[in-house]
C-alpha cells in the first residue's frame, strides 16, 4: 500500500508547495514513519490523508529551519499554492476527480528535461522504483542512473514548471488545445508535446513491466505496480481517446496482465507461457484489450505499442500453445523491428523466427545482439539462447546457457526456473 500511495502523496505536496526535491524527502520520511507506527498503532482510516499531513509537517519544518534571512521569504512562497493550478489544498476533502499522480507524471516528463532524465525521474517519483531497479530496466550502470536522476531534479527545479494538467472547456479543448499536461507554462511545440506524451507512455510501459516481472526479489510479480500503471494509462486514454498509441499501450497492458494468475504456481514458481493453464486467464481483460487494439489499428496511425498489443492478442486468442499463429507473430515483429530496432524487440523477433524457421536461423540472429552493449550481462539474452539451443538439441550448450542466465538474474523465481531447466538437461 505504501508504494502505491507514495506518488499520490508526492503529487499532492508538489501541487501545493512546489519544492520537488524537498517534497520527495518529506514523503520518504512520512513513509518511514508509517512503516514504524502502523504495525503497532494500526492503519489510519485515511492512510493517504495521514501521509499527506505528516509529509506536509516534515516539509514545513524543513523550510522553517533554513537561514533566518531567507526563511521569511521562502517559507511564505512555499506555503502559497501555485497560481497556475486552481484546486483545493491536499487533504481528505479534496476533489476526487483531480489525479495528482497523473499530473506528477506529466510534470516529470516536462520538455525542459532531456528524454533520458524525464524517464528516469518519472520512474523514481511516480513508479517508486529504486535507482538500481531503474538502471536494470533501462540497461545502464547504476552510478550513471543516479547522476541522471539528480541532474533531472535540479533542472526541473530551475525550470519553474508549474504543477497540474490544464483543464478543458465544455467543447473538449481549451484555447491552446493542450492535452500534454504543461499546465499552460509557456509555448510548447507540437513536436515537444508528442515527445512528452511518448515519454509518458514509455515510463508507464516500464512501470508495468517492473510490476509484471520484477527485476529482483523473491516475488515474480509486483501486482500493485502493474495495477497502478494500468490505472494511469486508463487516465491518459480518457484524456486522449483517439490516440492510437495510448490505446495500444492500454491494450498491451490488459492483454499481458490477463495472464497474471497463471504465471506462477501456488509456491510462487514461474510458469512459462507455453505451459500456462489458459482457463485461468482473465477473459474480460483479453476481450477489452483485443477491442482496443483492433480499433486503434483500424483508425489510427500504426505505432509500436499497437504492434506489441497485436502480438499479445495473437497469443491470448490462441486456444493452446500449439494453436498459436507464429507466422502472424513473426510478421508483426518484422514490422515492429523496423519501427523500433531495439535489443528487446530484436530478441522477441529471434524467438518468433525460431518458431517459424527453426532455432538455427534464430541463433544466428543472436550473434548481432551479443555485440549490443545494452544487453551485455543481461540474463534475458542468455535465457533465450538457452531455449534456442535446447530446441536445436544442443543439450550441453543449452545447460551452460541456462546456468549462466541464472547467475545473472536478481529475480529469485526466474533464477529457480532457469536452474531447474539446466538440471533437467543434466539428467
Amino acid at each position: 500500500m505504501l508504494r502505491r500511495l507514495a506518488p499520490q502523496v508526492l503529487g499532492a505536496l508538489v501541487r501545493r508547495y512546489g519544492h520537488f526535491d524537498a517534497a520527495e524527502d518529506a514523503v520518504q520520511e512520512a513513509l518511514l514513519a508509517a512503516a514504524r507506527q502502523w504495525p503497532e498503532e494500526g492503519r489510519p482510516a485515511n492512510p493517504r490523508g495521514w501521509l499527506i499531513r505528516v509529509a506536509s509537517r516534515r516539509l514545513t519544518d524543513q523550510l522553517r529551519s533554513e537561514d533566518a534571512r531567507r526563511r521569511r521569504e521562502e517559507t511564505a512562497a512555499a506555503l502559497t499554492p501555485c497560481d497556475a493550478f486552481v484546486a483545493p489544498p491536499p487533504g481528505e476533502d479534496r476533489a476526487p476527480t483531480e489525479d495528482d499522480t497523473l499530473a506528477l507524471l506529466f510534470l516529470c516528463c516536462h520538455a525542459e528535461l532531456p528524454p533520458a532524465g524525464r524517464i528516469a525521474l518519472t520512474l523514481r517519483a511516480v513508479g517508486g522504483l529504486t535507482t538500481a531497479e531503474i538502471a536494470r530496466a533501462l540497461l545502464v550502470p547504476e552510478a550513471t542512473m543516479a547522476q541522471r536522476i539528480t541532474r533531472a531534479k535540479r533542472r526541473l527545479k530551475a525550470s519553474g514548471a508549474p504543477f497540474g494538467i490544464r483543464p478543458k472547456d465544455a467543447e473538449g479543448t481549451d484555447d491552446t488545445d493542450r492535452t500534454d499536461g504543461t499546465g499552460g507554462a509557456g509555448p510548447e511545440t507540437a513536436d515537444n508535446q508528442a515527445e512528452r506524451l511518448a515519454d509518458v507512455l514509455h515510463v508507464l510501459y516500464l512501470i508495468f513491466n517492473e510490476g509484471y516481472t520484477a527485476t529482483s526479489g523473491r516475488e515474480l510479480q509486483r501486482a500493485d505496480l502493474a495495477a497502478e500503471a494500468i490505472r494511469l494509462t486508463r487516465a491518459v486514454h480518457a484524456r486522449l481517446p483517439t490516440d492510437g498509441e495510448v490505446a495500444g499501450l492500454l491494450a498491451l497492458m490488459l492483454l499481458t496482465d490477463a495472464r497474471r494468475a497463471a504465471r506462477t504456481t501456488p509456491d510462487g514458481d514461474l510458469v512459462p507461457l507455453a505451459e500456462q493453464d489458459r482457463t485461468r486467464w482473465d477473459r474480460a481483460a483479453v476481450t477489452e484489450g483485443v477491442a482496443l487494439v483492433s480499433d486503434a489499428l483500424t483508425h489510427a496511425r500504426l505505432g509500436p505499442y499497437q504492434l506489441r498489443a497485436a502480438i499479445a492478442a495473437v497469443h491470448d486468442e490462441a486456444a493452446s500453445d500449439e494453436d498459436t499463429d507464429w507466422v502472424e507473430i513473426l510478421a508483426l515483429y518484422e514490422v515492429l523491428i523496423r519501427l523500433v530496432p531495439g535489443p528487446v524487440e530484436r530478441l522477441g523477433h529471434a524467438v518468433a523466427v525460431a518458431m517459424v524457421h527453426g532455432p538455427r536461423r534464430a541463433l544466428a540472429l543472436l550473434a548481432d545482439l551479443d555485440r549490443d552493449e545494452r544487453l551485455a550481462g543481461h540474463h534475458r539474452l542468455e535465457a533465450v539462447r538457452a531455449h534456442l539451443l535446447e530446441m536445436a538439441g544442443e543439450r550441453a550448450e543449452a545447460r551452460a546457457a541456462y546456468a549462466k542466465a541464472a547467475g545473472l538474474t536478481l529475480s529469485v523465481p526466474e533464477r529457480r526456473y532457469l536452474r531447474l531447466r539446466a538440471a533437467r538437461l543434466a539428467e
